[in-house]
């Protein structure tokens, strides 16, 4: 009995015990650092690395253990808490979960370890957390957040982002007016950033006060300035898009719409509707296909339109989109509902994002018609019509594009391309040696990987006859049984931009635009918002009027000089001879700095060069190095004002190895033509040879030497050089016996000085883009560049 009464109050003990360590304990039921076996300073390869062997290893349909399907959530829920660096710094500041935290995000219900500020005995509206912050945790915005997110999309879909702040009492007005606006506006990506907690992203977007709407398109910040009501919004974000993104037709400029996909190489999209506005859901749909598709509207209501709604027999009661490809009789593809859905919209739009037999005109085209894919299954072919764009090859033209419109095989794409526009790749795909027009052919081609190789095969020579077509079919059939028929393989280069011709246009829409930008900013911004533009202002006067200045000093000093100068004219003439520019560009420096290509400096100046540099490597030997590096000064120091390029000379004496290395890796390509003797044993003398290497890209042009002296002795060796292709050619030894006289010696300094005569014409096809480039799989190792020993 006395056991028994001592039981009583000892249990009432214990389970106080345990009601007040659940009371003063009541955080997490569960620690994912303990559940997952990390510790807190664990990065996150490695908590990925721990939680796919745990949840291999705890799979229900793997592991038969009855509490393995608790312990596989368990693991799940960790690694969602501590794959997230908002959730993992939220558990590791408060111990919270997403289970023990009600309201979304702990920043906003801070637990102090003092004491416990209740809020709610205050009843604070604007710090309250069922008022504002639950509705705004889902659209918080972090600065990495914003720049590798945001910003990319905004060339997609325009943002709307609310600046804000916890103790901004005006922010609780603009609250019902900014919910009904991004309920409505459903369609717009919108976001919430917290001042108190993302200083830096409001300084970056120059929000410097609560509360601030702005929006977000093609990278660009625009800040609303009107009252918060919900039609002002509505205009902003139409505002925001561009104002030539879709074309009013009616039954006079149909034809003409409709007949401009050759031109624009793009399907052609019609919105038939009652309302007399552009829906803003179809501009924004245009602006996110803007690449993609041209897009027109067609106002029902007016009698302007009747035609076109009989001739497509549209249905006044709904609206109707219509695709237009190569057949501007006929749509290609149609949908119609009263409530057209974005998700809708998106799908259609992205199934007719091409023509049935695009033009490639530039390489993002090329990449997504003709896609790198690695696994057999996924492969994907181009059936390319090599063609011209003249009227007689209209007829073969026609014919390639009514084959390709009775295709239905999703592995194969077709396309054509313009042999005078894309010539570099047709020269590959063509097998073309002499670079003239040839006849149109068709070539199946597969990309194996991204950074240009590709396998393919000419098909056959088209003219649109039936045969041709019978050709075709046969290959197709052969090439799904045998994907090995594609037996030739090469590195294609980059296509050029066929619309880049369009810069200016694109300019004064932009500077338009910019303009419109400034004009707004003055009207509205405060003054701490203008500063950096008065300051760019002031900085552009102050320049201009210091000009003006020095200009007038110089000028006065000039005249004084003039007829000294005058004297010396003769003079000057003579000594400008050595100094003679191939370039009208002015040079940064008075000096050429040229370095010498050493393992020290071959990664910095080549293997690691800066995208969009280049290097140009003088090659020479210790007997030559003097002469040709006086010489390399001359031809490229009007080029010298480029930033891009640098200079650098190679000593074949002590690096033979890498150069012969570097020219073999591009010898099927270049076709270097050894200069051999009778006998053949003769190496190949790289003397006065010049290579512009892009380390980024991995390619090189080649400049080889040619002798342009008028020397009498060496007229020969000047032909022969010539007619081999620029090949370096020095006064043979067979033809002419060696004399001792000083004639001899200065005949021979006179043909090396001669080597690069034609450096600075070379230079100028190189600044110009029009050298052939040779690429290379990856540049020679240090091993090939360390002189033997």
């Amino acid at each position: 009995m006395a056991g028994s009464k001592m039981s009583v109050p000892l249990a009432a003990v214990v389970l106080l015990y345990i009601l007040l360590a659940e009371s003063t304990h009541g955080g997490p039921e569960m620690d994912p650092y303990k559940i997952l076996g990390v510790t807190r300073s664990a990065s996150q390869a490695e908590i990925k690395k721990v939680y796919k062997r745990l949840a291999k290893e705890w799979h229900p349909d793997k592991n038969k253990n009855p509490g393995a399907e608790d312990m596989f959530i368990k693991i799940t829920k960790s690694y969602e808490i501590l794959s997230s660096e908002d959730k993992r710094a939220n558990f590791d500041r408060y111990g919270q979960t997403d289970d023990t935290q009600p309201y979304g995000n702990g920043r906003y219900g801070h637990r102090h370890d003092s004491f416990y500020f209740d809020e709610s005995f205050f009843n604070f509206p604007f710090n309250s957390k069922n008022h504002r912050d639950f509705a705004d945790s889902k659209y918080t915005l972090h600065f990495n957040q914003y720049v590798s997110d945001v910003v990319p999309e905004s060339y997609k879909r325009p943002y709307l982002i609310k600046i804000t702040s916890d103790w901004c009492f005006s922010c609780i007005h603009i609250e019902p007016v900014w919910k009904e606006v991004v309920a409505a506006l459903f369609e717009i990506e919108q976001g919430v950033v917290d001042v108190g907690y993302e200083r830096r992203l409001a300084n970056h977007l120059g929000a410097h006060r609560t509360p601030s709407i702005l929006g977000v398109i093609n990278g660009k910040v625009t800040f609303f300035h009107y009252a918060v009501a919900k039609e002002h919004l509505r205009q902003f974000v139409e505002d925001l898009l561009p104002q030539r993104l879709v074309e009013r037709v009616t039954d006079k400029n149909d034809l003409q719409f409709l007949n401009s996909w050759h031109e624009l190489n793009k399907p052609h999209v019609l919105l038939f509707d009652q309302v007399p506005a552009v829906p803003l859901l179809y501009k924004l749909t245009a602006f996110a296909y803007k690449d993609y598709l041209q897009f027109g509207y067609v106002d029902q209501g007016l009698s302007e339109t009747a035609n076109l709604q009989k001739q497509f027999n549209i249905n006044t009661y709904a609206p109707t989109m219509l695709v237009f490809k190569e057949n501007i009789d006929k749509p290609a593809d149609i949908i119609q509902a009263k409530g057209m859905k974005k998700q809708i919209i998106d799908e259609f739009m992205a199934n007719n994002k091409f023509l049935l037999a695009p033009r490639l005109v530039n390489q993002k085209l090329f990449d997504e018609l003709c896609p790198v894919k690695q696994f057999h299954r996924r492969r994907k072919y181009c059936v390319l019509l090599i063609t011209g764009d003249e009227e007689t090859f209209s007829f073969g033209n026609q014919a390639f594009l009514s084959f390709a419109s009775t295709n239905t095989k999703e592995v194969v794409r077709f396309a054509y391309v313009y042999q005078r526009l894309q010539q570099q790749l047709c020269d590959i795909l063509m097998q073309n040696k002499d670079s003239a027009q040839s006849p149109p052919q068709v070539v199946i081609l597969e990309r194996r990987n991204a950074a240009g190789k590709a396998l393919f095969k000419p098909v056959t020579a088209w003219n649109g006859s039936e045969e041709d077509k019978q050709r075709l079919v046969e290959e197709l059939e052969r090439l799904q049984k045998d994907p090995s028929i594609l037996i030739h393989d090469a590195m294609l280069p980059e296509l050029n931009n066929e619309f880049a011709s369009m810069f200016i246009i694109r300019w004064i829409y932009a500077s338009y635009d910019y303009l419109s930008e400034v004009i707004d900013d003055i009207l509205h911004n405060n003054w701490r918002e203008m500063m950096p533009l008065l300051s760019l202002i002031f900085s552009a006067l102050f320049i201009l009027f210091g000009t003006v200045v020095i200009q007038a000093f110089s000028d006065s000093s000039e005249d004084k000089q003039t007829k000294p100068k005058a004297k010396d004219g003769t003079k000057a003439e003579n000594g400008s001879s050595g100094s003679v520019t191939t370039s009208s560009r002015p040079p940064k420096k008075n000096f050429v700095e040229v370095t010498e290509l050493t393992d020290i400096t071959y990664m910095s100046n080549l293997v690691k060069l800066r995208p969009g540099h280049m290097n140009i490597v003088l090659v020479l030997t210790d007997a030559s190095k003097n002469i040709l590096l006086s010489k390399f000064a001359k031809e490229v120091y009007s080029f010298t004002g480029s930033l891009t390029l640098h200079f650098s000379f190679l000593n074949i004496d002590k690096h033979s190895e890498w150069m012969s290395t570097l020219l073999e890796y591009a010898q099927d390509t270049m076709q270097i033509d050894a200069d051999e003797d009778d006998g053949g044993n003769r190496k190949i003398d790289y003397t006065g040879y010049v290579l512009a290497l892009n380390g980024h890209k991995k390619y090189l042009c080649l400049f080889k030497p040619v002798y342009t002296g008028e020397d009498l002795d060496s007229k020969s060796s000047e032909d022969e050089g010539g007619a081999s292709g620029g090949r370096s050619r020095s006064s043979s030894r067979d033809d002419h016996p060696p004399r001792k006289s000083n004639r001899s010696r200065s005949l021979s300094t006179l043909q090396i000085h001669h080597k690069l005569d034609r450096l600075g014409l070379w230079m100028e096809r190189l600044m110009e883009g029009t050298l052939p480039r040779y690429y290379i799989p990856a540049w020679p190792g240090l091993e090939k560049i360390t002189p033997s020993k």
